[in-house]
């Protein structure tokens, strides 16, 4: 078994987590992309209530959070899981910034 320093295994931990410094745009920008490849459309207005609309439904909501976690690296935690983090755009993008910038 090999002994890793802490130094090490932060390494590995640095190269296996997506770092962004990304706009809210280019955010959005990633989000309408994936919704586009599931809706007709990338033309989504940011406040659409995407849930009330039907273009996402209860199930795909989980599909999109996969997403968000792999695209922008962060982790969806079970607080997290509110439908209001995930209800529009705009929503999404705020729930990605906030969470990039916090530890």
């Amino acid at each position: 078994m090999q002994d890793y320093s802490a130094a090490k295994m932060a390494m590995a931990f640095i190269r296996t987590k997506k770092v962004y410094d990304v706009s809210a745009e280019a955010i959005m920008v990633k989000i309408r992309e994936f919704l586009g490849q599931f809706i007709s459309s990338t033309d989504i207005d940011p406040d659409l209530n995407l849930f009330e609309s039907g273009m996402v439904s209860s199930l795909f909501a989980m599909q999109l959070i996969l997403f968000v976690e792999k695209e922008f690296g962060i982790e969806v935690a079970n607080e997290d899981l509110d439908f209001n983090n995930f209800r529009s755009l705009n929503a999404i993008t705020a729930f990605i910034m906030a969470k990039e910038v916090t530890p």
